[in-house]
This record gives structure tokens, sequence and C-alpha cells, in this order.
């Protein structure tokens, strides 16, 4: 592919709630910075389902969801310094960001003001619609594109650039490491690279899964205790506990029971985003100064930091690939909690 090609085979959902079926998106040509990325694979994530189902807002479609992004680099512009030809490179849940604000300018650009520029479902500084990773090419600003390391396989890497990175911040933020008690809530596509991600940083690491059916998963992937929130047993037993706390599910929890989990001056943060409003009574915060708290993906600079972070750890994701025309299957098992613990598209197949 030469930047004289402009459209590229991609499945798209062509409305809300529609099935995804192949067809052909554009590509802009590889301007001064950009980078032309041969896409490898693409992990789905619950996110993709959200939005091409409209779950949170009016989506842009056709919708080519993806932002969990592994390939090769087939073409760089002139004015590229950081990327050659042939390097394994990333690409997460942003493209672009106003890159003039204080939070782009202190290198928070996941926070951005005018709320950056998604990898799909968005549009563009050009006025075009962003198309994600289910095609087989991508073409994006050298600036937001992310080195995968040498150590990590592209496949079990692409889950990374979202999943990795979502459980890797708050961590990061919070202090995760040594004599410090954390709880991972739910143990899916996020909360498992929360686990190997917490127990490589040297937290005791606890699941808090709705049963014990993963538990021998849980405690292969690194965590130290496994309990059921079905039982009610569990709250009282580890009232006060945790340091931190973070639910990675995407339905909407009694976080007043999961506070009283966190011990005081701890905080429980939210990276899941369930569609539906949940309430607080804050005397659930009052009585042990504690936080309750959301944390959104990470940085081009924190994301570069987590993926040399698993590649010196020896830590992908758990992944089923799966072939393009198993998109809309592959949707419908994860709503029902069948993956261990991502499915991950081979982009040769699309």
């Amino acid at each position: 592919m030469t930047t004289n090609v402009t459209t590229v085979p991609a499945y798209a959902a062509p409305a809300a709630n529609a099935p995804l079926e192949r067809t052909t998106v554009p590509r802009r040509p590889v301007g001064e910075h950009d980078v032309l990325i041969e896409i490898k694979y693409a992990g789905i994530c619950h996110s993709d389902i959200h939005q091409a189902r409209n779950g949170w807002g009016e989506g842009i479609f056709p919708m080519v969801p993806g932002h969990e992004i592994a390939g090769i680099v087939a073409e760089v512009g002139p004015g590229v310094t950081r990327f050659q030809v042939g390097d394994r490179v990333g690409v997460g849940c942003f493209v672009d960001s106003c890159r003039e604000c204080a939070y782009c300018l202190q290198g928070l650009e996941q926070y951005c003001v005018t709320g950056g520029t998604g990898t799909y479902n968005a549009v563009g500084t050009d006025g075009e619609p962003t198309y994600g990773g289910y095609s087989s090419h991508i073409v994006v600003d050298e600036n937001y594109t992310l080195r995968i390391p040498e150590g990590i396989s592209l496949d079990e890497a692409a889950p990374l650039l979202c999943a990795g990175i979502t459980l890797y911040s708050p961590l990061a933020h919070w202090q995760a490491g040594p004599g410090k008690k954390v709880a991972i809530v739910g143990l899916g596509g996020l909360g498992h690279m929360g686990v190997k991600i917490a127990h490589a940083l040297g937290a005791e690491v606890t699941v808090l899964s709705q049963s014990l059916k993963k538990q021998e998963d849980g405690l292969k992937l690194g965590a130290d205790h496994y309990y059921a929130t079905s039982d009610p047993a569990t709250f009282t037993e580890l009232a006060g506990t945790f340091d931190l706390v973070i639910s990675t599910v995407s339905a909407p929890l009694d976080f007043n029971a999961y506070l009283g989990l966190v011990r005081t001056d701890g905080a429980l943060v939210n990276v899941g985003a369930p569609e539906e409003p949940v309430s607080v009574n804050l005397f659930s915060l009052i009585g042990g100064r504690k936080t309750l708290a959301g944390s959104m993906i990470g940085s081009i600079a924190e994301t570069q930091e987590m993926l040399d972070f698993c590649a010196e750890h020896g830590l992908g994701a758990e992944i089923e690939v799966i072939r393009a025309e198993q998109i809309n299957e592959a949707y419908e098992r994860v709503l029902a909690s069948d993956v261990r613990y991502r499915f991950v598209i081979d982009a040769a197949t699309i």
C-alpha cells in the first residue's frame, strides 16, 4: 500500500445496533509527520460494543471500531523521526489532541479540554470521521503512535493499548506496590490485566468477582486472594481492608458496599463505564476520608511506559484470536462474559 491508495478493507457497523459487515473506508494520504501502519491485530474492547450500539450517546456511522491496534510501519512521512519502516507499533484510544491546553502541555493528552480525537467514532481536525482498527491499515501522526517492544507478541500486545493502560494508569497514580493491598473488581478483559500489572508492581492483590468460577485463573494470573461478591460475608470479612479498589465492571455497582472495603484514606477508582447513572451515599466517603475517583486510559508517554513495563515483566494479554467474520459472534460472547480474556482480530482476515 502506498500514499496513492485511499481506501482500505474494514469491518463497520453501518448503523447503531446493526451487525458489523465488510466494507471499505478512506484513509488520508501519509502526511509530513504520519506513519502508515499495516495492522496485524486489533483487540475487541467492551467500549467498541457500547459505541457501536449507541450505549454512550449518538455515534457516527458507518463506524469502524477498534482502539487496540498492533502492527508494522509500512511507510513514513518525510518529517517522521520516531519510526521507520518495519517498526513494531501500536495505536490506542486517541489519535490526536489539541496539543495546546494545560493538560496536553503536561503530557496528559487523554484529558485534553477538547476531548481529543478518538481513534474511531470521532471527527479529526480535517473534518473527516475517524475509523478504527478493524481494518487493514491506518494512518496516524507519529506523536500518537507507540513503540511495541520486542518481547511482547503483537497479538498479545494489542489489548495493552486500552486494557493494559486503563489499569496501569490508576495503579501507578495511586502508587500500588509493595505494602499496598489492591482489589480488582471483575476478572474480564480489563480486570485480568489489572491483576497481572498490580502483581508485577509488588502489591498484594485480591480479585473480587461475582462468583468463584474464575478463581483458578485469577490465582494463576497473580492474585493472592479471590472472593465472590455474591456472598454477603465477603463485604463483612474484608471491611476496611484495601488501600486501592479498582472497579473494571461496566454495570452499576453498589458503591456504598464497595467503599466499605476501602481503608481510611484509601480510594475506590472506577475504570468501567456503565451506561446507567449510579448513586452514592456521601457518608460512605466522609466516614473514612475516602476517595471515589475515576481514571481514563493514559497519556502517550504513560502508555509507552506501560508497554515497556509489560515487556520487562513478560506481561501480555490473555487472548483468543478470531477471524474478522467472527466479530459479531464475539460481541455476543463478550456480553455473555464468554471470553478469557480478550478477543483479538487477525487483521489478515479482514
